[in-house]
């Protein structure tokens, strides 16, 4: 259930960061199911790529995140988004990052934000 309400967070918070900027893009469907659908197997997307890639590139990228005071972090997560948008593209799914500087990056940053809320906010089961 844990992994459901992460997933369903991340769908959420990519949804919110598709309304505020105009690079990050969910295809334009009628059909609600079809979107609210979209939206949770870009979570998914997100989720996954978030736990075995991010990881690696963190380690990897750790003298730069020394050398920035952690700030490189912002591109590490915009790259993230970017790969995610790359990886929804391959399957079709109807999401796509359009330009990394500045629609990543701020993307990025909201999606940090809105998930730090809802995982604030949502149970996860070490209540």
């Amino acid at each position: 259930m844990n992994f459901l309400i992460k997933v369903a967070v991340n769908g959420v918070a990519l949804w919110i960061a598709s309304l505020l900027f105009d690079g990050i893009v969910f295809e334009d469907t009628s059909n609600t199911t079809a979107k609210v659908l979209t939206v949770l197997a870009v979570g998914l997307i997100f989720g996954v790529l978030n736990s075995i890639i991010k990881p690696i590139l963190f380690v990897l990228s750790l003298p730069i995140m020394l050398l920035t005071l952690g700030l490189f972090t912002f591109i590490l997560n915009a790259f993230m988004l970017w790969l995610t948008g790359t990886v929804a593209g391959w399957v079709n799914l109807g999401f796509e990052v359009t330009e990394f500087w500045w629609d990543a990056i701020w993307g990025a940053l909201i999606i940090t934000i809105v998930s730090m809320i809802l995982n604030a906010i949502l149970p996860d089961g070490r209540d």
